[in-house]
């Protein structure tokens, strides 16, 4: 029999979890199958911690891995990964916009023969028309820069099979990027689609709009290199054109000595070119800011306790 490992990142979510746990237990019923609950808990300002230690009593299926301190929703699911027990694992949020529900449905396609089923929307309940015009922008060039290909409209809710797993565990990067760490993986992937609920109590810890800036950059940054190299061919025709001004401006100086090039155009030249070295210098130093990230070797979470664990 298959085991499903449901892992849920954690932040002071005290209002959602016991409605989370009640639905997620009831999908995972249905699917007849074994399964553990692993909560990834990030210490929390409210009762959350509190909360799942009383779920845990009443199902000892449930267990919770804390943090010595936040580290974050992507090192907390590749924490999660690396202590799954089932042949399955399905990513999920505790805020109940992606329906517990959902599971069977995932888990009934996978039957088909597939490593990968992503949930990917149909709508997006309570999401501002900036929000949304933002993450389209965003998939839509991490698509055109990017060497891998990350479906659009999906984010970690899906499910994944053991070997998806296996694999995931060799990553140790620190601006982990689920969803192109598993299109970079390959094997036989599908989706099904659902409309995004509202969240079901509480106000979001995510930052809508600086939020999706920082996936994106980790998307570009964590799969291509094609910024750095559409960069220095940007430079090299603006150096050329540079060529050409100063060249024109030689050849007028040497037909009429009285010619004096215009100050204004001077200021837009140096303003302009120097906008367009501060971004250079921008898309170099976020590629730098991963090399330092990665070359210190650090862990990427530190466990505080855990509860309900057989070690």
């Amino acid at each position: 029999m298959n085991k499903i490992s449901v892992i849920v990142p954690v932040y002071n979510e005290e209002k959602n979890i016991n409605e989370f746990v009640k639905r997620t237990v009831i999908s995972l019923n249905k699917t007849k199958q074994d399964y553990e609950i692993i909560f990834l808990l990030d210490p929390s300002t409210d009762n959350s911690q509190k909360l799942i230690l009383n779920e845990i009593e009443k199902n000892k299926k449930i267990k919770l891995i804390l943090f010595s301190r936040r580290f974050g929703q992507p090192a907390a699911t590749m924490a999660g990964i690396s202590h799954v027990t089932g042949s399955r694992c399905v990513i999920i949020d505790c805020d109940l916009q992606d329906p517990p529900e959902l599971i069977y449905d995932l888990s009934k396609k996978m039957d088909e023969g597939y490593d990968v089923v992503l949930a990917r929307r149909k709508s997006r309940q309570g999401e501002t028309l900036i929000k949304r015009f933002i993450t389209n922008v965003g998939y839509v060039f991490i698509e055109k820069i990017t060497d891998i290909k990350i479906p659009k409209n999906t984010g970690d809710f899906r499910i994944i099979s053991k070997r998806v797993i296996d694999n995931l565990k060799q990553f140790k990067e620190p601006n982990a990027f689920l969803r192109g760490l598993v299109a970079y993986i390959g094997f036989k992937q599908t989706h099904i689609e659902y409309d995004r609920d509202r969240r079901f109590s509480g106000e979001t810890k995510y930052n809508k709009y600086l939020g999706s800036l920082k996936i994106a950059f980790n998307g570009i940054f964590g799969f291509s290199s094609r910024p750095l190299f559409i960069m220095s061919i940007i430079g090299f025709i603006f150096a050329l054109i540079s060529f050409f001004i100063g060249l024109y401006y030689i050849i007028i100086k040497l037909i009429d000595p009285s010619i004096t090039p215009g100050l204004s155009s001077t200021i837009l030249f140096i303003t302009f070119f120097s906008g367009l070295n501060l971004i250079g210098l921008g898309l170099l130093g976020e590629y730098v800011g991963r090399i330092y990230d990665e070359v210190k070797n650090r862990p990427n979470f530190i466990i505080d306790k855990k509860y309900n664990f057989d070690e």
